[in-house]
């Protein structure tokens, strides 16, 4: 794998996820407690030895750029390994980049040296998968362009790029999210859909990422590059691998606040779909100084206070002083003060929750704060004058956002909430 390039796309704005990328890149969005969307795709890169990769970033890069130092500040450029951010300069038209394939385009010369395929992610979907296996099939079948695809329902085909095989696996035909998708050539009530994993021939890319073609207005991967490439080239399709290894394939785009807060909840069950604790793939992360949970006072009678979390994730750091949880994932150096009851609710870094709090089906992002006697999520009407709430119900309250009190005044600060007192 040394001589396999990683382009790691991290400039999606991700409006479908506001407020919470209102200040941070999605692929910064914090997800499972302590991780970043952008974890699991590097994870993926390192499991599959991949140590030459590029995150090309966009706007709202700053605390992304963090993470990258702090917890991707691993490889060894003397060996020739290396990870570093790509940040776009003004474009030809004096705009940023304007699609995936622009985006690479602007920055072909960090593909350079002995580099003979280059392997295009997302950095922001969350899945398990070897990139070495897809780059050892794509070198098998001498292809110059390689899709990763998964099946889907046909129902749910407008919603994915869908490709259409021949028997060998080469890709004879492209639908760009089709109202009727052609089926699957194993099973006809399914869809092969593309992930946006891409192995490319260097030579291959370079030559589709041309100056003319870039001229036409051939800036996108999914929409311009592959259908053209799959008349005149081969370009094959490879079957997604899971190394989840559960019975369903798990690939998750949480591109939407609801199926955002529905992959966090899922990590919370006895038996969740996406293992998080498997030794053999490790996902990595920034994993701060920060001193183990702590759960303190244990009057469980009727009345009493009891700090107590179950069926959920609880990050260091975190305080749990007298208040319950149930089936919530909590962040490092979350404090829930006495009496306070939060059920399936997702809780950002620095969150504090107030005395005799109620809260449910809530994302609270990073810094927020609550006062006591607040309560959220049980009236949706009342939640709507004062923060987002999704079609489903879930409540999401913005960074760093002080409920002032329980009447609901809100103000934004851009300051760290004062150190956690039990």
């Amino acid at each position: 794998m040394k001589h396999v390039f990683a382009v790691l796309l991290a400039g999606g704005e991700g409006k479908r996820l506001e407020p919470l990328t209102k200040y941070r890149a999605k692929p910064a969005v914090t997800f499972g407690g302590i991780y970043r969307l952008i974890d699991f795709t590097l994870s993926n890169c390192i499991n599959s030895d991949i140590r030459k990769v590029g995150v090309l970033m966009q706007t709202k890069s700053t605390s992304l750029n963090r993470h990258l130092h702090l917890a991707w500040n691993i490889y060894r450029p003397e060996l020739g390994e290396h990870i570093f951010p790509i940040h776009p300069a003004l474009s030809r038209d004096g705009d940023l980049f304007h699609g995936t394939a622009d985006a690479v385009f602007q920055n072909l010369r960090m593909i350079e040296g002995d580099i003979t395929e280059v392997l295009i992610v997302a950095g922001d979907h969350i899945y398990k998968m070897d990139y070495s296996k897809m780059v050892r099939h794509h070198r098998a079948h001498h292809a110059e362009t390689t899709v990763a695809v998964t099946e889907v329902e046909r129902s749910r085909a407008h919603e994915f790029g869908i490709v259409e095989t021949d028997a060998e696996g080469r890709i004879v035909g492209f639908q760009e999210k089709p109202e009727m998708a052609r089926p699957s050539v194993r099973h006809p009530d399914m869809a092969l859909a593309s992930m946006g994993v891409y192995v490319f021939d260097r030579e291959r890319l370079m030559a589709a990422l041309s100056p003319e073609a870039m001229a036409k207005g051939d800036v996108d991967f999914g929409k311009n590059i592959l259908p053209k490439l799959i008349h005149d080239h081969r370009v094959m399709a490879y079957d997604f691998v899971d190394e989840n290894k559960k019975l369903s394939v798990y690939w998750r785009d949480v591109g939407t606040l609801e199926a955002f807060y529905e992959a966090n909840m899922d990590l919370v069950g006895v038996d969740p779909l996406f293992n998080l604790y498997d030794p053999k793939w490790r996902v990595r992360t920034h994993h701060s100084a920060d001193p183990p949970a702590k759960f303190v006072f244990a009057d469980d009678t009727p009345g009493g206070r009891c700090g107590k979390a179950v069926d959920s994730i609880v990050s260091p750091g975190c305080i749990i002083s007298g208040g319950r949880l149930n089936r919530c994932v909590l962040s490092p150096r979350v404090c829930v003060h006495s009496w306070a009851q939060v059920e399936e609710s997702v809780l950002m870094d620095g969150v504090e929750i107030g005395r005799h709090c109620k809260i449910r089906r809530a994302i609270l992002d990073k810094g927020v704060v609550i006062p006591p006697h607040s309560v959220i999520g049980y009236d949706l009407e009342q939640d709507r004058a004062r923060f987002t709430v999704t079609e489903s119900g879930i409540v999401v309250i913005p960074k760093y956002a002080h409920v002032a009190n329980p009447a609901g005044i809100v103000c934004l600060t851009h300051t760290l909430p004062e150190p956690h007192k039990a």
